[in-house]
């Protein structure tokens, strides 16, 4: 008899875990999309991706979907900044706009003072004389300091109401060429196709007519609603849309009357590095922060994320120094044994918050995290991966300021294929990577270890 039991409870126990087990993996992906839907995120299928892993793969994808406009081009970003790439792209916005084709750019205006090569208004008066309409977001005027908060952080381009472009890179020649100070620059975008453009489409047209006081919109701007005729839902295969040829082309020319525009030749040869497959059949919802209306959003999409991982968590993200509620789950997630990993890079574009994000990192590798330092230049991106089924890419930092005060966008992508692409790049860059450890940490002087302490104390500012 008690044979018997044994046998009979080995069973139930077996049962039980596989049961947990399936549960589990169902779990994360699925409780992570049915809070989206309760917060009112609008979740689509049928759309097709395309990861654009670096500048080059960008605007090469990006310039080729534009040249075919025919209706209307919506671009969002945080800056333009004024240089070779960004006089090619409004080159060819200028032939579209010849063309008949709706033309509306907009930019931040922090962000344009921000950078070092910003748009001026003499350029921007050129821009509009042939037939572009452009527009900065919250002009800074006096007092300068009512402008600090609620910048425009996005990054949105939309083509017809039909292709949509995010992620984490503006425009500027240093996706293509790195800086002196740090490097080549590592950074992530994506092409979407299908409903989910027409979520894109709304944020840009909200925005843009609450800054320019015009009432853009209506059925012509939306042909992509869930009442579209479903694509066919097909393996990953390599897409074969053919290289950029005209404005890519004349950026890349040696032609003296667009020296201007100068990006050296042999880029040409290494414009498709860092082009994705296309996944179709992408269930994705795009998470919005708009101050005031959705200013928790992203965030508690990051926390929920995190708190349902049951396998794994990867991120990748620039200026790392998350929230309390983040920095919560992370710890959380480490303790009920979910393998955390986190990439950051060994050098940044500027100062202070790096200090902080080395810090705080240390900090979780001190509770069984491993952190990776990237040192192949500056790695830009803001991507999490979660137990290698859904990911997350866009514009929004793991810190205050793209948390609690700018508008940003991101897109949450429920998908093996696009996770599996990303989880790839991510093992790949761990090569270039130095694991922070314990003796890496010593090695830091005891200046940077009080500066990054010191830093970590202005956390909820930066």
């Amino acid at each position: 008899m008690n044979k018997i039991f044994y046998i009979l409870l080995f069973y139930l126990l077996l049962y039980g875990s596989t049961v947990g087990a399936y549960a589990q993996e169902i779990q994360s992906d699925s409780i992570v999309k049915e809070l989206l839907k309760e917060w009112g995120v609008h979740v689509t299928e049928h759309n097709k991706v395309k990861l654009l892993k670096s500048g080059k793969a960008k605007f090469a994808d990006m310039f080729e979907a534009i040249s075919q406009a025919r209706h209307h081009i919506h671009l969002e970003y945080f800056n333009f900044r004024n240089d070779s790439i960004a006089g090619a792209l409004f080159e060819l916005l200028a032939e579209k706009a010849a063309e008949g084709v709706e033309v509306r750019a907009l930019f931040d205006a922090f962000g344009n003072m921000s950078n070092n090569q910003p748009l001026k208004n003499k350029h921007l008066r050129k821009i509009r004389a042939r037939g572009v309409e452009i527009y900065k977001f919250d002009p800074i005027r006096f007092p300068y300091v009512n402008h600090v908060l609620k910048r425009d952080h996005r990054k949105i381009v939309v083509i017809d109401g039909k292709e949509a472009y995010t992620g984490g890179m503006n425009v500027a020649d240093y996706y293509l060429n790195g800086t002196p100070q740090v490097g080549s620059w590592r950074d992530m975008h994506m092409r979407i196709e299908g409903p989910a453009v027409s979520d894109l489409q709304r944020i840009f047209l909200k925005i843009w007519n609450e800054v320019t006081k015009q009432q853009i919109g209506g059925e012509t701007y939306f042909p992509m609603e869930e009442d579209m005729v479903k694509s066919d839902a097909t393996e990953c295969v390599n897409d074969s849309v053919p290289l950029i040829d005209s404005a890519v082309q004349m950026a890349v020319s040696d032609s003296t009357k667009n020296s201007h525009l100068r990006v050296d030749r042999k880029e040409l040869d290494t414009l498709r590095v860092g082009m994705g497959l296309l996944h179709n059949d992408v269930e994705l919802a795009v998470v919005d922060r708009e101050p005031g209306v959705t200013p928790k959003l992203i965030r508690h999409a990051y926390a929920a994320s995190i708190e349902q991982a049951g396998e794994k968590i990867q991120l990748i993200n620039p200026y790392f120094v998350p929230t309390h509620s983040i920095k919560k789950a992370l710890k959380q997630a480490i303790k009920r044994g979910v393998v955390v990993e986190i990439m950051i890079s060994s050098h940044s574009d500027i100062p202070f918050t790096p200090d902080a994000s080395f810090y705080f990192a240390y900090n979780l590798v001190k509770h069984g995290a491993r952190v990776y330092l990237y040192d192949r230049g500056f790695h830009h991106s803001k991507v999490m991966m979660v137990d290698n089924k859904f990911c997350t890419l866009g514009s929004a930092n793991l810190n205050s300021r793209s948390l609690r005060y700018d508008y940003e966008v991101n897109a949450f992508i429920f998908d093996k294929g696009v996770t599996k692409e990303l989880t790839d790049m991510f093992e790949t860059d761990k090569k270039d990577s130095t694991e922070l450890t314990g003796e890496i940490w010593k090695k830091r002087s005891p200046w940077k270890r009080f500066v990054g302490w010191f830093a970590n104390i202005f956390a909820p500012f930066l």
